[in-house]
């Protein structure tokens, strides 16, 4: 069964990337894998418990063997019965009650992030619906190739760092089809979008579902994660827009306006709602860092505002504008089936950490490459073909954060303290995994959107963008690895 479980882990993420070819939603092949691999688990936690391959099952039996070593001979069996330590020794004899225990521990993390992605991705569809863009992309004039070019990348690189890098790419493909009118040049403007959003999105804490979780998960922090990767994020993108900028001539043909949309709020109150929107969303790592409650509750909070100033700011408007501007609309707009894939790829991913798969996968990372910066690069390639998400999610599993104390009793304390908090290797991964899924349009959430709402083609992607982004991988991975050594030699 232990072996099992890896395979239908495999069936359920190649549905997950066959998503378009057999027409299934990856929400739905996602919880199914989520939720069959915790039933095999309960099902057969004796058996898959029973290889002593599960970290977590080998910590509660260690614990509880030194409960009843250390502590029990000093209490009665009343007492002993009645304390919190019989709950682990209990755990440590009872294998279902275990995997209950872990399902538990689990869905408390996945739930923050879940909390986290809805309040974000509502704050944002306000600040859209409001078209608090539209005061970005109303400045825009230019028709150069080449110019147009760089203020889009460079708008998206710090838009994605702010928002999200699936967020900023529906806006940008958005603004894209107001600014330009042939296909194929929006094709080539939308992929290099992707690889800008990606890049953004990996040096910021709410700009990536996978830096999210690596800042929730606590591996990073925000003001390490921003200075330290900021650099080798923008080399990525910086580096294709150099050798573009001497291939492409010319300018691009703005499409013709037949009209114009209902406005229902006037330009000072989209102005407004995109600087508090952007407001809320900025304040949520200063909310974490000043109450040191978990990220979610900053992402409420700011929804919270933005809810009460809409409903005050609209109180006397039409009832057709309240109608299309208030939050209770607004949440339909909100993409559920997104929440519901994070759910069930990270339930699965959670399944293999408790039961073992993936330490033994870290074993043989370890024993195979033997070096973070092997293993990250490695990560990030695959990013490419699969979800970045599992991957990512899979790393937190399988490497847990070095504490001091794992450090003074480690055999080799060196290596281990590339995994403390803020460590290189957090840190690269959040890059790699970022970054990575730009080789190739179904690589990351943000090529997804834009290959739904553009029709990319996957070969022309490959043969247009991909060699764009590996370098850029590859330079912005150089400028880490470079910093790296600098920091060491002081």
């Amino acid at each position: 069964m232990f072996l099992l479980m890896v395979v239908i882990f495999v069936l359920g993420y190649t549905a997950i990337a066959l998503e378009h070819p057999i027409k299934v939603e990856k929400a739905a092949s996602a919880l199914l894998t989520g939720s069959i691999l915790w039933a095999l688990y309960a099902l057969f936690s004796e058996q898959i418990l029973s290889l002593n391959l599960s970290p977590s099952w080998h910590e509660v039996k260690t614990m509880a063997q030194g409960f009843i070593n250390n502590i029990k001979p000093n209490m009665t069996d009343l007492e002993f019965a009645t304390s919190p330590y019989s709950d682990t020794v209990e755990l440590a004899h009872e294998p279902f009650h275990f995997v209950k225990y872990e399902l538990g521990h689990h869905l408390i993390e996945i739930a923050e992030i879940l909390f986290f992605l809805f309040g974000a991705m509502t704050i944002v569809e306000t600040v859209d619906q409001h078209q608090g863009f539209k005061v970005i992309t109303d400045k825009i004039k230019t028709t150069s190739k080449v110019k147009l070019l760089w203020i889009l990348s460079l708008l998206t690189f710090f838009m994605s760092a702010a928002l999200d890098n699936l967020t900023t790419t529906i806006v940008m493909v958005a603004l894209l089809r107001k600014l330009i009118a042939d296909k194929k040049s929006r094709w080539f403007f939308a992929s290099i979008i992707v690889i800008a959003a990606n890049a953004g999105g990996a040096w910021s804490p709410i700009g990536d579902v996978t830096t999210i979780m690596l800042w929730i998960g606590g591996q990073v922090t925000t003001l390490a994660i921003i200075s330290r990767v900021i650099i080798p994020s923008l080399v990525s993108i910086v580096i294709p827009l150099i050798i573009l900028s001497f291939m492409l001539k010319g300018n691009v043909t703005r499409p013709v306006v037949n009209g114009e949309e209902d406005n229902f709020t006037s330009r000072r109150e989209r102005a407004f709602i995109l600087i508090l929107g952007i407001a809320c969303l900025i304040n949520v790592p200063i909310f974490k860092n000043l109450t040191h409650l978990p990220p979610y509750l900053g992402m409420l909070f700011g929804l919270g505002v933005l809810w009460l100033v809409t409903e005050i700011m609209h109180k006397k408007k039409s009832s057709e504008a309240r109608s299309k501007l208030n939050i209770f609309y607004i949440v339909k707009r909100v993409d559920t089936p997104t929440i519901f894939f994070f759910l069930g790829i990270l339930l699965a991913v959670a399944s293999l950490q408790s039961a073992g798969q993936l330490a033994v996968m870290s074993g043989w990372l370890d024993e195979n490459l033997g070096n973070i910066y092997a293993i990250n690069l490695a990560i990030g390639a695959l990013s490419a073909i699969v979800d970045n998400v599992p991957l990512v999610a899979g790393a937190m599993g399988m490497y847990p954060i070095a504490s001091p104390e794992m450090l003074e009793m480690a055999a080799n304390p060196e290596y281990l303290g590339l995994f403390v908090q803020d460590g290189p290797f957090w840190e690269f991964l959040a890059y790699c995994a970022g970054t990575g899924g730009s080789m190739l349009i179904i690589g990351s959430a943000a090529g997804v959107a834009a290959m739904g709402l553009e029709r990319i083609d996957f070969i022309w992607y490959m043969k247009k963008i991909t060699w764009l982004a590996v370098i850029g991988y590859l330079a912005g991975a150089g400028a880490y690895w470079l910093q790296a050594q600098i920091w060491v030699a002081h």
